[in-house]
């Protein structure tokens, strides 16, 4: 298929092969209703971007664009920023707050990795889907709630869900059309006009007049397996952009972890999706220093995110 772009404000949304087409089609048919839709897909899989584009392409277009990410918002502030609080309902509480979901009155509200939220608050947030209503902080009288819901998760909900991390009545009431965001792995023709994309970007943003790259630059960025998926590339070529002083990327301004297609050594690479995205980690921390807070934003994920797949791996 040809390569499209689609605005999206700010932001653009490159489609440029079937499994992105049949992504877009679905997003457009879920677009059509007011029920709720769950992106699953792994961090930095542009899961964001379709909710925009559902967004967009749905009645409520006219409408506010409200996003909360569930895994950046510490516990206590949570229930305020989701509902709002009344003026005194606690120590610091001045005014009254507008929650995210009074915010998205008459738009959509992205629930974004809504798996990571607590399982105190998914009860509480059940409660509001439910009723259709909600309570602000030191309220006396509920608040009707008027958003199209649309939430995001880069774990699998059933493993969540079995871990009692995720309650699964919720699931159920999110879940209603489910969209899975592929990975970039293995799609060279996507990862060939992402780059391109992100290529004209960076080089507007730094002034530069860099036309393409190098086909050894191009191999090397389509044989990779990027585990940080679209969000890693685009910070590939900005770095690539920022060191490059010619007309073209070549495959020495890549990152260390591009390596060259030869350099592979089959027997010593894990084949396991689960033990690779292991080893990336260990990798990346021991480049940081430990740091987590580091590693998470080179890897495009929460540290949340990253204190848990410590704990699924077992790593300190």
């Amino acid at each position: 298929m040809s390569v499209s772009i689609l605005n999206l404000g700010q932001r653009r949304l490159v489609v440029a092969d079937e499994r992105m087409g049949e992504v877009i089609q679905l997003a457009k048919r879920a677009a059509a209703t007011l029920s709720p839709v769950m992106l699953c897909g792994e961090s930095g899989s542009g899961k964001e971007l379709i909710a925009r584009f559902i967004h967009a392409e749905s009645s409520r277009s006219k409408g506010p664009f409200v996003s909360i990410n569930c895994a950046a918002v510490p516990d206590g502030l949570m229930e305020s920023e989701l509902f709002g609080h009344e003026r005194g309902a606690f120590t610091g509480a001045v005014a009254q707050h507008l929650g995210k979901f009074e915010r998205a009155t008459q738009g959509t509200l992205l629930l974004d990795e809504v798996s990571e939220m607590s399982v105190h608050l998914q009860a509480k947030l059940l409660r509001v889907l439910q009723e259709g209503e909600l309570d602000r902080l030191g309220g006396r009288d509920t608040v009707p709630i008027n958003c199209r819901i649309v939430s995001t998760t880069n774990r699998d909900p059933k493993i969540s869900i079995s871990e009692s991390l995720f309650r699964e009545d919720l699931f159920y009431r999110l879940n209603v059309i489910r969209i899975d965001c592929p990975s970039l792995r293995g799609r060279e023709t996507a990862i060939e006009a992402l780059a391109t994309e992100f290529l004209q970007q960076a080089s507007l943003r730094q002034n530069k007049a860099i036309r393409g790259y190098s086909a050894e630059a191009m191999k090397s960025l389509k044989l990779h397996d990027w585990p940080g998926n679209i969000r890693e590339l685009q910070n590939v070529v900005e770095r690539a952009v920022l060191l490059c002083d010619g007309a073209l990327i070549k495959e020495v301004q890549l990152d260390d972890w591009i390596k060259r297609p030869d350099s592979f050594d089959l027997l010593d690479s894990p084949h396991r999706l689960d033990d690779v995205e292991k080893k990336h980690i260990l990798q990346m921390l021991k480049t940081t220093r430990g740091n987590r807070t580091l590693a998470a934003s080179e890897l495009g994920i929460s540290v949340r995110t990253l204190r848990n797949k410590l704990k699924v791996y077992q790593l300190s």
